[in-house]
């Protein structure tokens, strides 16, 4: 395996261990109240209750967020637009939409159907499963110019040799506290 595939394949990684960490992180709080119900014998009122709707919803937010960030990151990206707007315009319509009419519903008071107790978890599953599309989407747009900026040399934080105007970046230097300074 070549060093430039060895790399994309720990961006990918790293790609994936953090777009998971963003989900875990969003679903943390629910799987709290779950672990409380389920405590006190109530776990099937989770699924009549909005609390994966509104996971969903979240969710689905930051898969809009991450698709408006592909699409205003580059401008070269033209090309790319009709697409990127059809995955914001999939995540409002199949869960965004859904997740917010559901969570109106059920706090609405009024008795909940049967049938949300198996579409808050398929809106839930298609709400990770759109953020993960974002996520890789959004990256791939943003690597889409800088295909050929790895090099072996690009760890020395050099300009590359077939395009000297693209220099990578080198690593933030931060100042260490060294205890003199006083508040």
């Amino acid at each position: 395996m070549s060093e430039r595939q060895l790399h994309r394949e720990q961006q990918s990684m790293s790609m994936m261990y953090g777009t998971y960490a963003d989900v875990l992180f969003v679903l943390f709080p629910f799987l709290v109240i779950g672990m409380q119900r389920l405590w006190d014998g109530r776990l099937y009122e989770m699924l009549m209750h909005a609390d994966l709707s509104i996971a969903a919803a979240i969710l689905a937010g930051l898969a809009i967020g991450k698709f408006v960030l592909g699409l205003v990151i580059n401008r070269d990206l033209g090309r790319y637009k009709e697409r990127i707007v059809f995955f914001i315009a999939l995540t409002l319509f199949v869960v965004l939409g859904p997740a917010i009419i559901l969570i109106l519903s059920i706090i609405s008071g009024a008795e909940v159907p049967g049938y949300v107790a198996f579409v808050q978890p398929i809106l839930l599953i298609l709400a990770i499963s759109l953020y993960s599309t974002a996520v890789a989407i959004s990256n791939i747009l943003t690597r889409d110019g800088d295909q050929d900026a790895y090099s072996p040399r690009a760890e020395g934080h050099v300009a590359d040799a077939g395009n000297p105007a693209r220099a990578t970046h080198a690593p933030l230097d931060l100042p260490r506290h060294t205890g003199a300074d006083s508040w």
